[in-house]
């Protein structure tokens, strides 16, 4: 057995790292009733809320939805920096009388992804949580304790840079599109 250290009050192995038991929430696959699926919706509710590091989703139809939402809450987030940044970059790449056909559906595009994820995905605490891939990270969680063998893993991640980032840019892309707006109908 390898001896243990400790780093910021969490065991360490000289191996490979041990997790604390409280960072790490399993939702385990265990069928007593009629009405187990609510009772996994229940525990991955209360795991998120406790905000744990890593939460481990063992029932693969409620993995499989969470990261389903996760993935359009990151589809959304990509279209309105990307959308946002084409329409504040065709200006310096295109002639002047073509910016008006890329850069005001790009900034709308923008607006609506921006919109549609502070409405939908802001205060929904699975949006502090992206699925984790890294085999190595994942090596260290006690996956060993799982009936699964596809869990879906979720690791806790601060969105705050993530939030100003394509909140910050949306904006941006709404004051160009409502300049543009002015100066193509009042002007």
């Amino acid at each position: 057995m390898a001896s243990l250290g400790r780093r910021r009050g969490v065991p360490v192995s000289r191996e490979r790292g041990v997790m604390a038991a409280s960072d790490c929430y399993i939702v385990h696959e265990i069928y007593n009733g009629e009405n187990a699926q609510d009772q996994f919706e229940y525990e991955l509710e209360q795991a998120l809320e406790a905000q744990y590091k890593y939460i481990v989703i063992e029932p693969t139809r409620i993995g499989d939805e969470t990261a389903r939402w996760i993935t359009v809450g990151n589809c959304l987030h990509k279209t309105a920096v990307l959308s946002g940044a084409a329409c504040l970059l065709t200006p310096l790449s295109l002639p002047v009388e073509y910016t008006r056909y890329v850069a005001l559906p790009a900034g709308a595009l923008s607006v609506a992804c921006a919109a549609l994820y502070g409405i939908s995905w802001q205060f929904d605490p699975c949006c502090k949580y992206q699925v984790e891939y890294d085999s190595q990270k994942l090596s260290r969680l006690p996956l060993h304790t799982l009936t699964s063998s596809t869990p879906v893993v979720l690791v806790r991640r601060d969105d705050i840079h993530r939030k100003r980032l394509h909140n910050t840019i949306a904006l941006a892309a709404l004051a160009y599109c409502a300049k543009k707006i002015y100066e193509l109908y009042v002007v």
